[in-house]
């Protein structure tokens, strides 16, 4: 191995052995500088909300755009959940000063990452204005700063687009719970906005009957209602627009693109050179609604000062997350470099939803526009997403957390840990009454109340059928995705060295259906609930969506591998839990094989009787479970799939939720890790270059962008335990400095340039003799 860092040899006076690594111990000049200068900067006004720019922080995200001289914003936030499980928006700010700044003249629109907000600047012949937008990272505010060298009149205008009740038909339902399959009209219920003395009020309030009440019935389980998580009842959420001598100036009514609006205007009595308006949020579960309105009212801030501080505490929220994690690519290759920004365009989206109430979606997260901008034949609200808004995909939402790792963003994963760890025991009361056996059943397609998607689980059911299982040809038998989150809470403990209980429970119940359901189905079979081995027989299974009706499925037994290894390791465990989990490891079945040509692969299963989807499995034991990759036994094998398995070759993809890039990567394959991660990172084609989609998915596909920096992430750091490998898929063309985190609470700095690693720095310092620069 050659010297990771050549030009400090004369510093140490004595040459630098082969094996030896430079830890420098000193903070090179500039590093956390130049992890801030990213900017996304637009000269031109935007031609409608396909063309908007992400701002957010908290749980809240905004699309800002300026067209014809205004300035919009969608409003978006976590957890704002309708009856049927639509995701809703919050509504519209429209800003429009007088005289005005943006009619003419100079123009600049900019996204100042390291502080986290958006400025929009203006001049016209002497006028000159900024306008700056930024969301509080610590308190449910959205703030527009008004800041010109003239006096302005500013206009500020709250539009709904549900001010009466709206039916939706057809495939406008997919922005629910109920997709193809409504039972009855639906509609989405009108919200209540109106004007209380200077401010405008507005919040949606959920009927008493939602669409838990539907699912609990159709599935069986109206019995256990009162025992199950239910996020739908008695949610009110919405909030209040206000602004500093500003007054009601009037209704109006409109049409964006092809939804029919109403506006309430706030106007400023006199013009002034500074003016600031603010729109501040309430979600609550409570059946009162004066309860609601008197919480809502002690949002706002209460003072001029308190407003400076929140502005203080979210610029360095904004450079802390900065500073933490970043990857910044400079290479002759302007592809790549679009990469490298597009990676840190997506991280901040990402941030925009750190502490919500729920994940962020696969589907958009909190950065939907309107449809018929995505697919013109969907002329439908800016509430449409595909997929739902509640419904919860884990082979897509996973790949929205894994890359919070190495970024080392360990509290924005709790969410996400937080979605299963609340509807555990509805998990485990379906798993006893469906088949009365213990465990957690997390099927895909799930509701956020813990039940089957009703679409999915079908209202033409044969007679008899079993009510735990969905009757579609997709999920049926596809348990194992959450095995996944159970690792990565297990990665977390390891990567921070905190160890946490709370999930424990979560991990164990999901080992518990396993191996109580698959000896409960082979009894059903005949008399014996082994194979001949003393393998559990995992049949029915399936192997992600793709091979259906599997028998023993790469995929599972993976996941059941890794994760009781894992689990034997942990510090702490009792005698009890130790003896179970050896038991159960011991019972699960090894993974197979076949070959192709003569070459040895991983087989996605032992058997199976159809293919349904475009996924890969059989590649699964490399990511996420990291059975095989570089230094660990079997490469070669693991290579093999890759190149030669004709299912891989065929399903091979850049697209959505396509993971080639990440096992490309894993398995030091630099020019095929590029080559995707190229296709998979470039300009998304829109204006916000990484509004990526729609994909399989929506837009902006956030399980797209996930991929994409999980990929980017392995190509320069991966570890097996605590080896640390160093740009085990990383391209000499391309110069990078990057900071990452690997486990034993380690973080990894480097400069890379032609090839070669110029720059280290690894903390804590012991962690050093670990290092692994696998290209030597």
């Amino acid at each position: 191995m050659d010297c990771l860092c050549p030009h400090l040899e004369a510093m140490n006076g004595k040459k630098i052995t082969t094996l030896t690594i430079v830890l420098v111990l000193f903070l090179f000049s500039g590093t956390e500088a130049r992890a801030q200068e990213g900017k996304v900067v637009w000269t031109s006004q935007s031609k409608n909300s396909s063309e908007s720019m992400p701002c957010g922080g908290g749980d809240i995200g905004l699309n800002v755009w300026v067209e014809k001289g205004v300035i919009y914003a969608y409003l978006s936030r976590s957890g704002t959940f309708d009856e049927h499980n639509t995701l809703l928006k919050l509504g519209r700010v429209k800003l429009k000063l007088s005289p005005n700044p943006f009619e003419g003249g100079e123009f600049k629109q900019e996204l100042i990452l390291k502080d986290g907000y958006v400025l929009i600047s203006g001049t016209k012949g002497r006028l000159q204005t900024q306008v700056k937008v930024w969301v509080d990272v610590f308190k449910p505010i959205v703030n527009f700063e008004v800041k010109s060298n003239l006096p302005l009149l500013t206009e500020a205008s709250y539009e709904s687009w549900r001010f009466e009740d709206r039916i939706t038909k057809g495939k406008e339902n997919n922005q629910n719970s109920y997709k193809w399959a409504p039972q009855g009209e639906i509609k989405t219920l009108k919200d209540e906005v109106r004007f209380n003395g200077a401010s405008v009020e507005f919040y949606h309030q959920n009927k008493a009957k939602t669409v838990f009440d539907v699912v609990v019935k159709q599935q069986g389980l109206a019995d256990y209602a009162n025992q199950f998580y239910q996020p739908l009842k008695n949610l009110i959420f919405g909030g209040m627009m206000q602004g500093e001598g500003m007054v009601p100036a009037g209704n109006y009514a409109g049409k964006y693109l092809s939804t029919p609006f109403k506006g309430w205007t706030l106007k400023s009595k006199n013009p002034k050179k500074s003016q600031t308006v603010t729109v501040s949020f309430n979600t609550a579960h409570t059946e009162s609604v004066t309860n609601y309105l008197d919480d809502l009212k002690r949002v706002p801030y209460s003072s001029k000062a308190h407003y400076l501080r929140a502005q203080q505490t979210t610029k360095q929220w904004w450079n802390a997350y900065w500073n933490r994690s970043f990857i910044e690519i400079t290479s002759k290759d302007s592809l790549a470099n679009q990469v490298g920004k597009n990676y840190q365009l997506f991280r901040y989206m990402l941030g925009c939803n750190a502490f919500g109430t729920s994940p962020t979606k696969f589907n958009g997260g909190l950065f939907t526009f309107d449809p018929q901008l995505t697919d013109t034949t969907l002329k439908y609200t800016p509430d449409f997403r595909n997929w739902g808004g509640g419904t919860h995909t884990a082979q897509n939402q996973r790949l929205v957390y894994w890359p919070m790792l190495k970024s080392g963003d360990f509290e924005m994963m709790e969410p996400q840990f937080d979605f299963y760890q609340k509807i555990l025991k509805t998990a485990e009361l379906r798993t006893e009454e469906a088949w009365g056996h213990k465990g957690a059943s997390f099927t895909e397609q799930m509701e956020n109340f813990g039940l089957p998607n009703p679409a999915e689980y079908g209202w033409k059911r044969p007679e008899g059928f079993n009510k735990g299982m969905e009757y579609n040809a997709w999920l049926e038998y596809q348990w194992d995705t959450v095995l996944e989150f159970c690792f990565m809470i297990l990665e977390r403990e390891r990567y921070t060295g905190k160890k946490n209980d709370t999930y424990m429970p979560l991990i164990e119940s999901c080992l518990t259906f396993f191996k109580e359901h698959y000896l409960y189905l082979a009894k059903q079979r005949g008399s014996k609930a082994l194979d001949a081995n003393g393998h559990l027989v995992l049949y029915p299974g399936s192997a992600a969506e793709t091979y259906k009706m599997a028998n023993n499925a790469t995929s599972t037994i993976a996941g059941l591998q890794v994760i009781l290894t894992r689990l034997l390791e942990r510090e702490g465990i009792t005698e009890a839990q130790r003896n179970d989990w050896k038991n159960m490891l011991k019972m699960i079945p090894p993974l197979s094989f076949r070959t192709f040509n003569g070459h040895p692969t991983i087989s996605p299963a032992k058997t199976w009787e159809r293919i349904n989807n475009v996924e890969s499995p059989q590649l699964y034991p490399v990511f996420p479970w990291g059975i095989y990759g570089i230094g660990k036994a079997g490469l070669d094998t693991a290579l093999n799939t890759f190149k030669y398995d004709t299912d891989v070759l065929k399903f091979r993809s850049h697209i959505g939720w396509k993971q080639d890039n990440i096992f490309a990567a894993r398995l030091g394959l630099t020019e095929a890790a590029a080559a995707l991660t190229l296709q998979k990172m470039k300009n998304a084609g829109r204006r916000f270059p990484a509004f990526w989609g729609p994909g399989f998915d929506w837009t902006p596909d956030h399980n797209w962008g996930g991929a994409g920096m999980i990929g980017l992430q392995e190509m320069l750091v991966q570890y097996d335990d605590r080896k640390i490998y160093l740009l085990p898929a990383w391209p000499k063309e391309w110069d990078v400095h990057f900071k990452l985190h690997a486990p034993y609470q380690t973080t990894i700095e480097g400069v890379v340039k032609d090839g070669k690693m110029e720059v280290l720095k690894v903390l804590p310092q012991e962690r050093a003799k670990d290092i692994i620069d696998w290209k030597k």
